[in-house]
């Protein structure tokens, strides 16, 4: 089972938020979650995404559209590519082992494990925390 929203990772800071998707994954669902995200980003932080190849980015140019941001894609042709390396996957499962019944929870509890994984240190970080480094980027 997928986990139970679509993660988004800023690239440098490693800071992620966790789009609610109510009514199931879908590339219209999918969509509309990422444009209602993205509009709450400060204008610095909306550059180019980067999706993999997968089909939950079909509708990327109506994205476009919507917020005048344009979608880039990893040259490597393998879905997940960038699930592997650039979000809290793993991280995620701690919270939401696979099998889980992912219909119960809600947008708030989202933030709420969105902000523990920003809280957590990270190694690639040097043991800074994502909020920290993004605190750090926005006053810079």
């Amino acid at each position: 089972m997928p986990p139970p929203s679509a993660p988004l990772v800023e690239r440098s800071t490693r800071y992620v938020l966790l789009m609610h998707l109510p009514n199931g994954r879908g590339t219209g669902l999918d969509r509309d979650a990422l444009v209602e995200t993205v509009r709450t980003l400060p204008a610095h932080l909306k550059r180019s995404p980067t999706w993999d190849q997968g089909s939950e980015m079909g509708r990327h140019r109506e994205f476009t559209v919507a917020t005048d941001i344009p979608v880039c894609f990893c040259d490597q042709p393998v879905p997940g590519s960038v699930a592997r390396t650039r979000t809290p996957n793993g991280l995620l499962r701690q919270y939401f082992p696979k099998g889980t019944d992912l219909t119960f929870h809600t947008r708030e509890h989202l933030a709420t494990v969105a902000a523990e994984l920003n809280g957590r240190p990270r190694e690639t970080l040097g043991w800074e925390t994502p909020a920290e480094r993004l605190h750090e980027l926005l006053a810079a």
